[in-house]
């Protein structure tokens, strides 16, 4: 019985990894890069950038996705919605979308991003920019203010992580980082499960809001089922708390215009945690409390988001 029950595991987990391979080849056929690959120290990260029709004088725009995305979730309304006047510059973070992860597990850290970032700017050309991070890419944006103030001209915080927070990670991220096991379970069962549950999952985060219709192929989000961005994906989640808990002592050395915009329905990212104590901290910062809006206000309030950026010193 041992036998066959060690067979029968092993046929399971064989025919996991097989709709695995096959499913990430369909993932990537459908959603292919959209724009182009820049060199920094260990590989490339997968940058794209729209323009308006008449050249701009005021700073470009870069826009930073949070967890379990890529650049693709706010080019869908923000991005086109800047470009109409200014430069945007949309990046995949390191190991996400098409972006490489030169440092592995080392560049789950929102200051090791942070500086791959700030290399790609560099090798655009781009001298300072309006820095706009969404969620767990608050605390990139914070870093690359932080660690990298001539890059940046202007902070935009959207729903951002800034501070720890009561609780852990879910248990499948916990998993995936493990050693071994982890990357057993990637293989074989993530994209298999992950296929039925990510609508209801991405439900979730845009409470009390629904998604926009077709959002999940609009957004590429299932590319995140592939086993090395789920991976990617659960040790920048699992870094996260540590780092801005190092972090947050820092944020009155920012010495940028910035603003932090949150809905006060926000279920994923509280307000009172992060938003309003950053506000607190980050010397002039304005804070915009979004009525009856959730965590994804780049889709639910677009305008509202552009005008706070228009309305930035130049």
């Amino acid at each position: 019985m041992l036998i066959i029950g060690i067979i029968a595991i092993v046929a399971v987990l064989a025919i996991g990894a097989t709709i695995t391979a096959i499913g990430v080849a369909r993932l990537e056929r459908a959603h292919r890069p959209a724009g182009r690959f820049v060199p920094v120290t260990g590989g490339r990260l997968h940058v794209l950038e729209l323009a308006p029709a008449r050249p701009s004088d005021a700073p470009p725009i870069v826009l930073l996705h949070g967890a379990s995305g890529n650049l693709e979730d706010q080019r869908l309304t923000l991005g086109h919605a800047l470009a109409t006047r200014r430069r945007v510059i949309l990046i995949d973070r390191p190991g996400h979308g098409y972006s490489d992860r030169p440092g592995g597990r080392s560049d789950a850290s929102p200051g090791s991003q942070a500086a791959l970032v700030a290399q790609a700017l560099g090798r655009l050309g781009i001298g300072r920019a309006v820095v706009v991070g969404h969620s767990w890419a608050g605390a990139l944006a914070a870093a690359l203010v932080l660690d990298f103030p001539e890059r940046v001209a202007g902070l935009v915080l959207l729903a951002p992580v800034t501070h720890p927070w009561p609780g852990g990670i879910f248990w499948y991220n916990t998993l995936a980082t493990t050693p071994l096991i982890g990357r057993l379970f990637v293989a074989t069962c993530v994209l298999p499960l992950g296929s039925l549950l990510i609508a209801r999952a991405v439900a979730n985060v845009f409470e009390p809001q629904v998604p926009p219709a077709d959002y999940l192929r609009g957004a590429a989000t299932r590319l995140v089922l592939r086993p090395h961005e789920f991976i990617a994906n659960a040790q920048d989640v699992a870094a996260l708390k540590a780092f801005v808990t190092a972090q947050a002592p820092r944020y009155g050395e920012i010495a940028v215009p910035t603003v932090i915009i949150s809905g006060d329905r926000d279920n994923t990212v509280h307000l009172e945690t992060h938003s309003r104590v950053a506000a607190t901290l980050i010397p002039g910062a304005k804070l915009i409390v979004l009525p009856g809006i959730g965590h994804m206000p780049h889709h639910v309030a677009a305008d509202a988001i552009v005008a706070a950026i228009d309305a930035m010193p130049k």
